[in-house]
């Protein structure tokens, strides 16, 4: 289990997809190390204890970042908080 970074909501100049996360994790720096992390699930908790369950989708970029998609959407608070990569 590895722990990342929630760093921004997926999204373009006019949308932004609701359940869809970048995530940066420590150890992976290029694709290829990204690449290898799709379909693995992630876990984010918040500070009251609730717990909301996603999946690895894609690398994003070239730089090691990772798309999660998570089965809600995530509140703003999220972003540059930790979640768990099982």
């Amino acid at each position: 289990m590895t722990k990342g970074k929630v760093i921004q909501f997926r999204r373009g100049r006019h949308t932004i997809h609701e359940r869809h996360f970048l995530i940066e994790i420590p150890d992976v720096k290029t694709k290829e190390k990204a690449e290898k992390l799709v379909g693995k699930d992630v876990v984010w908790k918040s500070p009251a204890g609730k717990i909301i369950n996603g999946k690895i989708s894609s690398a994003h970029g070239n730089k090691g970042v990772v798309r999660a998609i998570f089965e809600k959407g995530l509140p703003g608070q999220a972003i540059t908080t930790e979640v768990e990569v099982k």
